[in-house]
């Protein structure tokens, strides 16, 4: 008896695989076979900016969001008036210019060097008329001066906002300092207003340095 011929249509259908199958049917629809099942690996570069955009947008909210308070970012709660700041004491102010500008030539006790800076304490300079010593810190003193009857004649430059000045101080500045020169190491003269400074200071303007001559000349 012969066996069944290999030419059975019963027989091909027999040995049809299952992926033949799936292959026949993608075919049959238009599509390759997907042997990875449509998956796809995100590439490691979006990973990295998708993850980076996380971090920053976690620290951010972090930082900024205020605990979620509904009352950090109301705009319609009244504005808050920043407290007037109290006036700084001049004599305070005065003493920080005056160890800025003046410590080193007429020292930090007052006194100067004798033979070449002239001293501060118990001057009549200092304690005697403010239009002088006003003019002297604004404009400069140059030449011969007598203090305390000791001879000077060194130049002090000028310390106002003037024309050559290297220190261009503010009239109040100047007011400060200088009130603080006729009050400090014993001395015993009036305040100087930032007022009065800028009365002369408008008076004379770009006045070169002063001689003691000039000032003498004063009142």
């Amino acid at each position: 008896m012969n066996g069944p011929s290999n030419s059975d249509p019963r027989i091909d259908q027999a040995v049809v695989t299952d992926d033949a199958v799936v292959v026949a049917h993608e075919k049959l629809l238009g599509k390759q076979p997907d042997e990875k099942a449509r998956y796809r690996l995100l590439p490691l570069n979006l990973l990295f900016i998708f993850s980076g955009l996380i971090f920053f947008g976690a620290t951010y909210l972090g930082r900024y969001a205020g605990y979620f308070d509904p009352k950090v970012f109301d705009e319609t709660a009244p504005k808050a008036t920043a407290a007037a700041a109290a006036p700084e004491d001049p004599i305070e102010k005065g003493k920080k210019v005056y160890a800025t500008v003046c410590a080193a030539c007429h020292q930090a006790n007052g006194m100067g060097l004798p033979g070449a800076f002239p001293p501060l304490v118990e001057s009549e300079w200092v304690v005697g008329s403010e239009e002088r010593l006003i003019r002297i810190a604004l404009h400069g003193l140059q030449g011969p001066v007598k203090v305390k009857g000791a001879d000077f004649n060194s130049m002090m430059p000028a310390a106002g906002r003037v024309a050559g000045s290297g220190f261009n101080l503010s009239d109040d500045r100047i007011a400060a300092v200088l009130t603080y020169v006729r009050q400090e190491w014993g001395n015993k003269a009036g305040p100087i207003t930032t007022e009065k400074v800028a009365e002369i200071h408008g008076k004379e303007g770009d006045h070169k340095p002063w001689t003691a001559a000039e000032l003498e000349k004063l009142p």
